[in-house]
Order: structure tokens, then sequence, then C-alpha cells
């Protein structure tokens, strides 16, 4: 649309046609992400304008600034308009106890939502931050449920909820965040950082949580794969039921990412921890007697 449709109307508003005046798609990739935040293209076209504005400039008055050069890089843009607006969060490079990537859909595509989880010395309450709605502080509760129920497969001992306080925060805490798709990021967190066991970095995951472990599918899937995408991760942990949805992405994108499928909390531990926790000694010799 920019290529097309955008930079030539600007060109022909600001009389520079016949300027030679091109935009790298690198150009236009970094305007997009980093200078607008909207679902149109209007924030976009006056992003436009004010880049070939400052070129008018040069190209009138070299001596009083930068040399007029028609080829616009990535490099460029924050020359031109100034330092980015918008920046993306980035999976870190180190995977961590209880940090855990999650994905989120917003009114202007997707977007990485990072999840942490600490531990605190206290007597079991939970507490969340990060502004969350009502819904997403029903999924935390689940979350916490799930873990609880599963104390012996984590190898957790069975009285660990009497000696901390656990806490889950959402960075970015001045914008709202409600959803229940952040179910499986939430109780990976807590099994991470109550095991002590890293979720890797390069994962990122979505998908709605029952307390009998069950993934459920989840809304918005495209654009939090191409936010996943957008973003350097390597590998997405999706519901299963969500499968028929991966035909509305990109060829590239899906070949780009490593999609696994998921039906249960058990297969998301496996596919998220750095190393699957161990199970407590009683859990692991138990036998059915008839």
């Amino acid at each position: 649309i920019a290529q097309r449709h955008l930079l030539p109307k600007a060109l022909e508003r600001h009389g520079m046609k016949d300027l030679g005046i091109t935009f790298e798609d690198g150009a236009l990739e970094r305007l997009i992400q980093t200078y607008t935040k909207e679902a149109g293209v209007r924030q976009l076209e006056r992003e436009l304008s004010a880049v070939l504005r400052k070129l008018a400039r040069h190209s009138l008055q070299p001596e009083k600034g930068e040399a007029f050069n028609p080829t616009l890089t990535a490099g460029r843009i924050p020359a031109l308009l100034g330092p980015e607006k918008y920046l993306e969060t980035r999976p870190d490079a180190q995977a961590l106890p209880g940090v855990v990537n999650g994905l989120a859909w917003t009114s202007v595509g997707g977007d990485l939502l990072t999840i942490e989880a600490a531990t605190v010395p206290g007597k079991g309450n939970l507490k969340l931050t990060g502004k969350l709605g009502e819904v997403m502080q029903e999924s935390a509760q689940i979350a916490l449920s799930f873990v609880r129920a599963r104390t012996e497969r984590l190898g957790l001992a069975s009285d660990f909820l009497e000696k901390v306080d656990l806490h889950l925060h959402v960075p970015e805490g001045a914008i709202p965040k409600d959803g229940p798709s952040a179910g499986i990021t939430m109780a990976t967190a807590l099994i991470s950082v109550l095991t002590g066991i890293p979720a890797r970095s390069e994962v990122a995951m979505t998908g709605e949580l029952t307390l009998r472990g069950r993934v459920l599918p989840i809304g918005g899937l495209k654009e939090k794969l191409l936010a996943a995408h957008r973003m350097g991760v390597k590998a997405v942990l999706i519901p299963t039921e969500n499968a028929r949805h991966l035909e509305e992405l990109p060829a590239e994108v899906r070949e780009a990412l490593a999609i696994h499928l998921v039906s249960h909390m058990d297969e998301v531990i496996q596919l998220a921890l750095t190393r699957p926790p161990e199970p407590r000694r009683s859990d692991r010799t138990a036998t059915v007697s008839a």
C-alpha cells in the first residue's frame, strides 16, 4: 500500500515526483513498526509526508543540514523523524526461570506478551500486576490450581504454598490486558519459577487453560503468529483446535516458524521448558494393586 499508493500520492502532493526519491522496503518497515500504531494507514501517510518535507528542505538548503540523498534506508529514518515512537517487545536472549513469552491480539495487530513470575517468602498468596482484566485474573487462578493439582508430577513439595507467595506480572502495566488466551503462558511461568527450570526464550505460546489441563482454542491466531515471526520467535505452541486457521497465514511465515499443536498442558511443559520437571519419588514409583 505504501509503495504503490501512499508514496506516489505524497510525492505528487509535495511536488517531488521528479527527484528520484525511493524508499527501500526496510525503511518502510521501520516506519510502519516504530512510528505508527493503528489499523489503518493515516498515520503512515502523515509520517511519509514528514520525511518528504525534510528531504525537500535538504534539497533546497544542503549547506544547512544533511546533503540531499533521494534513497531512503532504514538507518536514515530516525535522523529524519527523530527517536522511534513505539518500541516492540523482543524475546529475552537468555532463558530465565519464570519468564515466558506469550502472544496477544491487539486492535492494531499481534504483539509479544512477556509474562514474569516470581516467588517471595509468604503464605500462598497470588499477586497479579500489569492492569489485568477479570478474565485474565481468572486465568491466573486456574493456572495456579492446575499447578497445585500436579505438585507430585512437577517435583514440588506438597506444602510449597505454605512458605511462599507467588507474583505474576505482565509488563507495560499502563496498558489494559484481558482475555483467556494467556492461560498456558501463566501456568508455564508458575511451573518454571517454582521448579527453577527456565522456559525456552525462543518459544512463544497462546492457549486457554482448563482446570483439567486441556488447552482450548483462541482467537486472533493470524495476528499473533505474524507478531511472533516479526519478533524473531523460532517456535510457537498453539491449541490443536486452531490448526484449521493456519491456512490464513502467509506461506513464508508458516515455513519460518516451528508450529507445535498442543491439546494438554503436559505437552506444553515438555516443549516449553529447557528440561522436564523431575517427579517426586512417590509419583515415579507408584503402583496400582488389584
